[in-house]
């Protein structure tokens, strides 16, 4: 099957976010780390210029821990965790999408790889 090239939208199971970004990522990174494993975490990565956020005002609840280096951000109405960002802005500025909340024939064909996030912080695969 050839891979979408259009935009795609993400959304919370209310549609009350919408993440727009230009495609589904080739390459999807499930992690096995403390929060990831707890949200479902399937992550897509993103420069943050090319990611659009649509929510209502105070429309997400963030969550960081520790040295606060990620915000993973929810819906405030029905709790789906949406994606999360750094922090601390960067000329480089990335952003995770959750990319459970794409519709699954979006990820048809994505590659998903194993990071080890509990231990070693390598992929598994």
């Amino acid at each position: 099957m050839a891979r979408r090239t259009e935009p795609v939208v993400a959304t919370c199971h209310c549609g009350a976010v919408r993440i727009t970004v230009p495609r589904v990522s080739r390459t999807l990174t499930s992690c096995n780390c403390s929060i990831c494993r707890r949200y479902n975490g399937l992550w897509a990565y993103y420069a943050a210029s090319s990611v659009t956020i649509e929510a209502p005002k105070n429309g997400f609840s963030k969550y960081s821990w520790k040295r606060k280096i990620r915000a993973y951000c929810r819906c405030k109405k029905c709790g789906c965790v949406t994606h999360y960002e750094y922090r601390r802005k960067r000329r480089n500025a990335i952003v995770a999408v959750n990319a459970v909340n794409f519709e699954p024939a979006a990820l048809e064909g994505a590659r998903i790889r194993h990071l080890d996030g509990a231990a070693s912080w390598k992929f598994l695969d």
